[in-house]
């Protein structure tokens, strides 16, 4: 009962991980995923914002340059300013056209090169001047372009936040005036309101990120020293609280930086909703876990039992036990299985005996095989012997020849050295010399360095054998010749034998393939090709072709190159 225990226990335990941990995971993946993607959509929506105001600012400045551009091209302007003339007509004609996409958004003004107003686009009070020593008039005359100074001009909606100057020099490169641009809390909030959203406000602070202007006053008191104390620090323009979060956005020509605070995504009250939320889905999938849990357990405990039982039986070499199908279901076609498993393992028991048995059968008719090769041997030595006592040679020498080539035959290896594999061909020849009276002669041209090429044994036989039955059948004066010579660039070794014979037919010229039509007569030629390609693969095998000199064939076998230093040769026939 102990082991009972323990089992329900683990069991128990493993489905109510298994199910409670995708829930937690899944929960709080989901709470983060949320949260993640809630925090990108209002980051997306800020830079949005952002870019809007940061295009707003930089159509104002474009605005800005264009209008310093045409009153500097103006011929009337400039000597204007310098007084050489007093055409205020069409300096105010000048003036207006100049600035007529961006006079909405600022107050544009002439200055003479000595700081005293001259020409306005809005009404300014008579004798008004600026310092030439200091301020934006003096960063003017320092730089060809648009210089911004930020001005504190107090509260209200005329208040003057920003100015910029740029210098309008005379055509010989003297000093003129001035162009001063100026804009109000009024022309900031005309320029930017609707562009950073209604849930959102803005914040312009200057290089030295002092408050420029704010869409809500205490904005500037409270983010402008942090994101300063950032800068410093050298960290991402970025602050994050618990409300509101704030993006930063750079405007360089003017010198400004644009500071958008949004709410955050997530909200304490927000993230204790889900959290609560995410809480109670838990615990209520704690609980439904420990209910299905402890059914499912009830449901696999006494059907494993029962397995577990029967395999023990199985151990024991009881091969008769049988597990009733109690359920239709997954652990009910797992008891069949089981009972089909130990009515095969019945089956291939009794299988294995029978092989066995017919595998000892085979061995024994095997050993017996072999005595006929050896009794083979011994009887064609005796024939030799009693040859040479009765003056026959060449009975002989075809006994002496057929029991070297049967003994190679019947040799235990595969692949044996070229040479070995000549002189075997160089018996057989002999026998052919015999048998044909002398009008076959055997010719072998094989260089020293490849003599120990190993080889496929008995490949070179039946290809001669084919060119001396085929090939020499009615030829009077036969030669068969073996050819072997390599590429060593691509590896392979090419073997050929060459006959003067009555040579091949023209369907047959070209790589070996076996017709039906070959019958019996060049079956040698389809089992070498075989054994070729079955060890080298389809890039070896036979070639067959007719010699270029004259009548005859030519068959050539290409295998790898393979040296072996030293090989050790067997050829004993066990005598």
């Amino acid at each position: 009962m102990k082991f009972i225990h323990s089992f329900r226990t683990r069991l128990f335990t493993g489905f109510l991980v298994a199910s409670l941990v995708p829930v937690l995971v899944c929960s709080s993946m989901l709470l983060q995923i949320f949260r993640l993607r809630l925090d990108s959509q209002v980051d997306e929506e800020s830079q949005e914002y952002l870019s809007q105001v940061t295009e707003s600012l930089d159509g104002l400045y474009t605005g800005f340059r264009q209008t310093m551009l045409a009153l500097r091209a103006s011929p009337y302007v400039a000597p204007a300013l310098a007084r050489e003339q007093t055409k205020s007509s069409r300096v105010y004609s000048e003036l207006y056209s100049a600035t007529e996409g961006s006079r909405s958004g600022a107050q544009f003004d002439l200055y003479d090169s000595q700081g005293t107003w001259l020409y306005s686009t809005r009404s300014v009070p008579p004798g008004t001047r600026l310092p030439t020593q200091w301020g934006v008039l003096y960063a003017a005359r320092q730089t060809d372009g648009l210089v911004f100074s930020q001005v504190d001009g107090g509260e209200g909606n005329t208040a003057v936040l920003l100015r910029g100057a740029a210098q309008i020099p005379l055509t010989s490169g003297q000093e003129a005036g001035y162009l001063v641009i100026t804009m109000t809390r009024a022309d900031f909030h005309q320029l930017l309101d609707g562009k950073y959203g209604s849930r959102n406000d803005l914040l312009l602070l200057n290089r030295y990120w002092r408050p420029v202007y704010s869409s809500k006053t205490s904005l500037a008191a409270s983010v402008a020293p942090q994101l300063r104390q950032q800068l410093l620090d050298g960290e991402p323009l970025r602050l994050e609280g618990e409300e509101y979060a704030y993006r930063a956005a750079v405007q360089e020509e003017m010198g400004l930086y644009a500071v958008l605070q949004h709410p955050q995504a997530m909200n304490q009250s927000t993230r204790g909703l889900l959290t609560t939320v995410t809480a109670s889905s838990v615990l209520v999938c704690v609980v439904m876990s420990v209910l299905m849990c402890l059914r499912l357990s009830r449901q696999m405990f006494l059907p494993i039992q029962r397995l577990h039982s029967a395999i023990s039986e199985v151990v024991q070499n009881n091969l008769d036990v049988y597990i009733p199908p109690y359920q239709d279901d997954e652990l009910g076609q797992l008891a069949q299985r089981f009972n089909g498993m130990v009515a095969a393992l019945k089956h291939n028991q009794e299988q294995l005996v029978e092989n066995q048995r017919e595998l000892n059968e085979a061995q024994i008719r095997m050993l017996q095989a072999q005595l006929n090769p050896h009794f083979l041997c011994n009887t064609l030595d005796t024939m030799k012997w009693i040859s040479k006592i009765n003056q026959v040679p060449q009975v002989a020498v075809m006994s002496t020849d057929l029991a070297d080539i049967l003994r190679f035959c019947i040799s235990p290896d595969e692949f044996v050295p070229l040479r070995r594999e000549v002189e075997i061909l160089q018996r057989y020849m002999e026998i052919q010399s015999i048998r044909l009276s002398g009008r076959c002669r055997f010719e072998v041209a094989l260089p020293p360095d490849l003599e120990a090429c190993m080889v496929p044994k008995m490949i070179l036989q039946p290809i001669v054998e084919n060119a001396v039955l085929h090939g020499l059948e009615d030829t009077e004066n036969g030669v068969v010749r073996v050819d072997v010579r390599s590429d060593e660039t691509a590896g392979t070794l090419k073997i050929s034998v060459t006959d003067n014979g009555r040579g091949l037919p023209p369907e047959m010229v070209g790589p070996y393939v076996r017709r039906e039509t070959d019958g019996r007569g060049h079956l040698g030629l389809y089992n070498v090709d075989t054994i070729l390609k079955k060890y080298y693969g389809d890039t070896c095998g036979l070639s067959l072709g007719c010699r270029p000199d004259g009548p005859g064939t030519v068959v050539t076998a290409i295998l790898p190159l393979q040296k072996e230093e030293s090989h050790a040769e067997s050829t004993d026939c066990g005598r």
